[in-house]
């Protein structure tokens, strides 16, 4: 084993920082992560006819929540229970304490996101919001926000994944995939855990016969989410490993 992998072991295996360094990191991606969703959902919606589309998880969920009508607060929170339940029978064990931790990450989570999204629509008077797209110009710049959104949440991911304190229900899937039966490797395990939310998709599509929020950004978020995630693991904080990894197995001794 290289040195460089002992020194990540001894991160998968326990934790090597303080819990107030993990909480601070923890703050800092929660808000990265919920400006970043937001920013996929509202730039989709201001190019017309709408194409852009958001990240995976965000479109497939926004799509069930006008299917049930339900508002995000509501869809992200439910749908994250979910998966709190499917990450219990991957991991082959039922533990309060992580379950705990994925609804104490949904509540500021989806409440950020609620925030966001006001704040891009321009419900705070501090901001107008984003106007529509009324010029090339102006569609070619929300693209680039768009991917600059999902960039912020493969980056969140990274950040919050590694310190290991408390995971959204999705990206704790994501991790138990990545470590148990991916090798590490964030590109497969993202793309696995894509199967729930194009479950959810599908269900939404039946009920209102409409397919909305998926696009150009959304391709861009499936292909390139899982990679970009596993860069900011080396490029974002570089010195932060992960912590108290438990996938119901052995942690790895490799990442990639």
């Amino acid at each position: 084993m290289t040195s460089s992998n002992q020194s990540s072991s001894q991160g998968l295996n326990g934790r090597t920082i303080s819990m107030t360094t993990s909480v601070s990191f923890f703050i800092v991606s929660l808000i990265i992560n919920s400006a970043g969703n937001v920013l996929t959902l509202v730039t989709s919606a201001k190019i017309h006819p709408s194409f852009l589309g958001s990240a995976y998880w965000t479109a497939a969920e926004a799509n069930l929540s006008v299917a049930f009508g339900w508002n995000l607060f509501w869809t992200f929170l439910i749908l994250g229970i979910l998966t709190t339940v499917l990450n219990a029978i991957l991991v082959g064990h039922w533990e309060w304490g992580r379950a705990l931790g994925n609804l104490i990450f949904m509540v500021p989570f989806s409440a950020l996101i609620q925030v966001f999204e006001d704040f891009f629509l321009g419900k705070y008077p501090i901001f107008a919001g984003l106007p529509d797209a009324t010029t090339p110009l102006m569609v070619g710049f929300y693209i680039l926000l768009n991917f600059v959104g999902v960039a912020m949440i493969a980056t969140a991911i990274s950040i919050y994944q590694r310190v290991n304190l408390v995971l959204h229900p999705a990206d704790d899937l994501m991790q138990i995939l990545r470590f148990k039966y991916f090798k590490g490797n964030a590109n497969w395990a993202m793309w696995a855990s894509y199967i729930p939310p194009t479950l959810m998709a599908i269900l939404a599509l039946i009920i209102t016969h409409q397919f909305t929020n998926f696009g150009i950004g959304t391709i861009f978020a499936f292909l390139f989410q899982g990679g970009i995630t596993g860069i900011a693991d080396k490029a974002v904080f570089p010195h932060l490993k992960h912590q108290a990894l438990d996938v119901g197995s052995p942690a790895p001794t490799t990442e990639k």
